[in-house]
């Protein structure tokens, strides 16, 4: 059976068993392997991806249920790892042995998209489905923290340079118009 989903940004349409979990879809029929098998029961979150947005455990996803659907892996997250969170990681020196890096920077990312300023409490709630064998945890915090403030200093330099492009535009318009004094 033929699923449609957009992943990544761009159109995809997959012929496989409609019970398959999108983990295996996304890494042997699509050859994307950023996103890890841990446990295949939903309860190590080292498969986790966007459905729409939201923090998905692709293990346990049909790929039937996607469908018509937006998919996000850690590859999408950026193609520069300029995504906050994927600096804020390289910042803080999160990763150990790495396995459990890209569901956890994936549930990372899906709360700061919901939270853009988390208490510790609400990082420890979001990511608690997440294992990291190593125990980075203290570093998992430190840096959605860090991500954190990374986000809202590229949003507010995003509003600054609207507002400059916006100002800019209103001289023109007055300088053309002439002054009406």
């Amino acid at each position: 059976m033929a699923t449609q989903f957009t992943l990544n940004g761009k159109s995809q349409t997959v012929n496989v068993n409609p019970n398959m979990p999108l983990l295996w879809v996304l890494r042997d029929t699509l050859g994307m392997t950023g996103t890890k098998f841990g446990c295949g029961i939903a309860l190590c979150g080292a498969c986790t991806v966007h459905v729409n947005g939201a923090a998905t455990r692709s293990c346990v996803t049909p790929i039937s249920s996607v469908a018509g659907k937006k998919i996000t892996t850690i590859e999408g997250l950026s193609t520069d790892r300029s995504h906050p969170v994927q600096q804020a990681w390289v910042e803080t020196d999160v990763p150990q042995c790495g396995y459990c890096q890209s569901g956890q920077i994936m549930s990372a990312a899906a709360l700061l998209a919901k939270n853009p300023n988390p208490t510790d409490a609400q990082i420890d709630d979001a990511m608690s489905g997440n294992i990291c064998r190593c125990g980075t945890y203290q570093r998992l915090r430190q840096a959605i923290h860090r991500a954190a403030q990374l986000y809202t200093a590229r949003t507010m330099s995003g509003k600054k340079r609207a507002h400059d492009v916006v100002r800019s535009a209103h001289v023109a318009e007055v300088a053309a118009a002439g002054d009406p004094r």
